[in-house]
C-alpha cells in the first residue's frame, strides 16, 4: 500500500517527535546532573528545584579538582579500566577464534557452555569469595584486586562478541594464509584482526566501560584513598550528616564527559561490532 507525500510527511514529523521525546528523557539526569553542579548551595536545597539557574557558580568544580582527590581517583579508574581492557581483549582474542572454529570438538563446547552459564551468576554471590581469595592472595588494597575481578566479569561476554564476529569471516581467507605457509597466530594477527576494527572497538569499549563505572568491588577492595577508583571516590562526597550535591554532581559530570567524547567518536565502530554477526547471509 502506497503512502502519498503528505501522510509520509506526517510519519516522519510524529516519528521525529517521539525519537526527541525518548531522546530527552534520556538526557534528563545527564541534564539535571549538569544545571546541579553549577548552581549555589542555597538553589540546590530549596524545596521546589527547577531548571532554572540563577547566579550561575564554578565553585563545585573548583572544590573537586583542587580540595578533594578526584584527580587521584580519575588516574586510577583510567589505569585499572585501561589494565583491563588489554588483558581482556587479548583472552577474548583468542577464546572468540576457538570457539569460532573449533566449536565442533566437545571440550571447546563445553568450554563455551560454561562461559555462558558463568554470566547468569550474579555478581554480588561472588563478593565474599572472592574478598576472601584477594585477601589470602595479599592483594586487598591493590590494583591488581581490582584488575583481576574486572576481567572475570569482562572476558566471557567480550569473547563471545568476538566470536560473533570471527563467524562472519570467510573460510577461505585462512585457508589462503595457510597455503602461503602463514601461521595460525599469523592468521589471527595479520589476517582476522585488521579486519575486525569495529568488533575489537565496540568490544575494548564494552570493557573499559564496565571496569569504569563499576562501584561493588572497588568499594569494598580498596580501603586506601591512593588506590581508590573514581565511582567509590564520588561516594565520599555523601557525609554522615549532611551530603555536598553541589561537588557529587560536578564530579559525576566530570566523570561521564571523557566516555561521551569517547563515544561521539568512537560510534560509527561501535555499532557496526555490536551489529556483526546478527545477520548472516
Amino acid at each position: 500500500m502506497l503512502i502519498n507525500r503528505s501522510k509520509q510527511r506526517i510519519l516522519t514529523i510524529v516519528t521525529y517527535v517521539v525519537l526527541l521525546g525518548f531522546s530527552f528523557y534520556c538526557l534528563m539526569p545527564f541534564i539535571w546532573m549538569l544545571v546541579t553542579s553549577i548552581k549555589p548551595d542555597e538553589q540546590i536545597r530549596t524545596l521546589n528545584p527547577t531548571f532554572l539557574v540563577k547566579d550561575m557558580t564554578f565553585s563545585h568544580f573548583d572544590n573537586v579538582l583542587n580540595n578533594s582527590a578526584f584527580l587521584t581517583f580519575f588516574k586510577n579508574s583510567l589505569l585499572i579500566a585501561s589494565v583491563t581492557t588489554v588483558i581482556s581483549l587479548l583472552i577474548s582474542i583468542f577464546a572468540g577464534y576457538a570457539l569460532s572454529r573449533f566449536m565442533r570438538f566437545k571440550g571447546v563446547k563445553l568450554f563455551g557452555v560454561a562461559m555462558m552459564l558463568s554470566q547468569m551468576i550474579p555478581g554480588v554471590l561472588l563478593l565474599i569469595p572472592l574478598y576472601l581469595v584477594m585477601k589470602n592472595l595479599s592483594l586487598i588494597n591493590t590494583y591488581s584486586s581490582l584488575i583481576l575481578a574486572y576481567t572475570t566479569f569482562t572476558v566471557p561476554l567480550c569473547t563471545f562478541m568476538m566470536k560473533s564476529f570471527f563467524d562472519t569471516i570467510p573460510h577461505d581467507l585462512e585457508e589462503s594464509a595457510e597455503i602461503d605457509g602463514c601461521s595460525r597466530i599469523g592468521i589471527i594477527f595479520r589476517i582476522l584482526l585488521p579486519v575486525s576494527l569495529p568488533s575489537l572497538v565496540s568490544t575494548s569499549l564494552f570493557a573499559f566501560l564496565n571496569a569504569w563505572n563499576e562501584f561493588m568491588f572497588g568499594f569494598v577492595f580498596i580501603n586506601d584513598e591512593s588506590h581508590r577508583t573514581l565511582t567509590p571516590g564520588i561516594s565520599l562526597f555523601k557525609g554522615l550528616y549532611q551530603t555536598d550535591w553541589g561537588s557529587m554532581m560536578a564530579a559525576s559530570v566530570l566523570s561521564v564527559v571523557p566516555i561521551v567524547i569517547l563515544f561521539i567518536f568512537l560510534q560509527r565502530f561501535l555499532v557496526e561490532g555490536m551489529t556483526a554477526g546478527a545477520v548472516k547471509g
